[in-house]
């Protein structure tokens, strides 16, 4: 009868499991993202495939909050673990607000700078990977999360001066025609900013429980 029911509760690696199709679906909807970037026919398709990417999200993070409630033991803090899926999702959710924003305004052409941002969020989607995956041997790979910390907070600061330099070029572009262009551009360079900065909240909840753990 024990046997029986330890088996219907979660086990342990199952978060980690979990934490590791999240992290997918990040790296899937940076991909899509990216693409919309590129502008083109398939534009409004690949909008489609990030909000579809972020509804996959939604369904692994219910299935993470169903399990802490159902597991007698978690391999770290219960609320540690809802932060950190709660800041992954946030991380897929601000994707889908950037092509939301993009699909809103209808816009269909973007600044080669817009798309060096996309670039740094397929690389921090990648550091996000390789964070949790490192998760699960969290003292054996304390360096190594350390060290993909310290990248993904590079890959935010440069993301900021990108920022800046884009939204300052688009004023220089458009300050002596329509306003609307500056606002509508400019709110697409927040949106990829705060993407990246999703990421690094991501990179700094791994990093406090791994601080916590060891």
């Amino acid at each position: 009868m024990l046997g029986w029911f330890q088996a219907l509760m979660p086990k342990e690696a199952r978060f980690f499991d979990l934490f590791e199709r999240h992290a997918q679906t990040l790296v899937a909807g940076s991909r899509h993202l990216r693409a919309v970037l590129e502008g083109g026919t398939r534009l409004s398709e690949n909008c489609a495939l990030v909000s579809a990417e972020e509804e996959a999200a939604d369904a692994i993070t219910r299935e993470v909050m169903v399990a802490v409630r159902r597991s007698f033991i978690t391999p770290f803090d219960r609320g540690d673990i809802q932060d950190l899926i709660t800041s992954m999702d946030d991380a897929i959710d601000q994707m889908q607000k950037t092509t939301k924003a993009i699909s809103m305004f209808e816009v269909t052409e973007f600044d080669p700078v817009m798309r060096e941002m996309g670039d740094n969020i397929l690389k921090a989607a990648d550091v996000a990977v390789d964070l949790v995956q490192a998760l699960r041997e969290m003292r054996r790979d304390a360096v190594k999360i350390s060290g993909l910390v310290e990248q993904m907070t590079r890959i935010e600061e440069e993301s900021d001066q990108l920022h800046d330099q884009g939204v300052k070029a688009l004023f220089l572009k458009h300050r002596a025609d329509t306003t609307i262009a500056f606002i509508v551009g400019s709110e697409i360079y927040d949106h990829l900013e705060r993407t990246v900065d999703r990421f690094e909240d991501v990179a700094n909840r791994i990093n406090g429980i791994l601080i916590e753990n060891i």
